[in-house]
């Protein structure tokens, strides 16, 4: 597992429509990205091929699908999200494709709202199916309460602590949470426990949808794992230059 010794690590989410549109963001931030999230609109409109053309570039993968069913369902969905990577050679460009120095899926998440018995059961079929493939058993990640729900008071901190502890309980690797509930995450659960923080806004830049955000200075600084940036990055003019300042803001904590 990563620990709290390591700096937090940026995440760009490939919120886009087309497989093109990926590959050219996915190849344009290759020397300074080593995660990319794949979520549900990247997810629906090229399918597994999203996965393993990054993967096969050499690059992290954070499948973001928010798994929520019953514990035998979304135990199949994770076994399916384990053995994604293990067919490479169906990955678009196959010859000029990067080996990864880690095999395998790195993350993915679930919905906490799920409950134990669903999250241990994600946890307990991912784990031994990486190992009779052979890859590296994937983070299991537990979205706790979405960042474009408005905090109001301490409902949503007492709800988000409530749902990580049961997540923890079931095994999983950590929660998806906003940098507001990071360090009360960490002070009750331990600084092993990791987490990763969407809502990443760079200072001066429109939240849009999104209600409890923060500067990247700050989510590291309040101890956030991993930090998820999309449009300010995907949306800028100059992806690679925006990515470097917030890669630079991040290294300022």
């Amino acid at each position: 597992m990563i620990g709290k010794k390591n700096k937090a690590q940026l995440v760009v989410a490939l919120d886009i429509d087309s497989f093109e549109k990926m590959r050219v963001l996915v190849d344009q931030l290759a020397d300074v990205v080593e995660i990319f999230k794949v979520g549900s609109q990247l997810f629906t409109a090229c399918g597994p091929a999203a996965v393993r053309f990054i993967e096969a570039r050499g690059k992290k993968v954070f499948l973001d699908l928010k798994f929520h069913d019953i514990p035998n369902t979304v135990g199949s969905a994770v076994r399916s999200a384990v053995g994604l990577s293990v067919a490479l050679e169906r990955a678009t460009d196959f010859h000029n494709r990067t080996p990864s120095v880690k095999k395998g899926l790195f993350m993915y998440s679930v919905h906490t709202v799920g409950g134990l018995e669903m999250m241990k059961e994600a946890v307990a079929v991912g784990t031994k199916f990486a190992e009779e493939i052979g890859v590296n058993k994937p983070l299991a990640m537990g979205v706790t309460v979405l960042t474009s729900e408005a905090n109001k008071g301490n409902s949503v901190i007492d709800l988000v602590l409530e749902r990580a502890a049961v997540a923890k309980k079931a095994g999983l690797d950590g929660v998806v949470a906003s940098a507001e509930e990071a360090k009360a995450i960490h002070d009750k659960l331990g600084k092993d426990f990791l987490i990763i923080t969407p809502g990443i806004r760079p200072l001066g830049t429109d939240p849009q949808d999104q209600k409890r955000v923060a500067t990247p200075k700050i989510a590291v600084k309040n101890g956030s794992d991993f930090l998820v940036v999309g449009r300010p990055i995907v949306a800028a003019a100059n992806p690679h230059k925006a990515a470097e300042a917030i890669l630079q803001e991040m290294q300022s904590s």
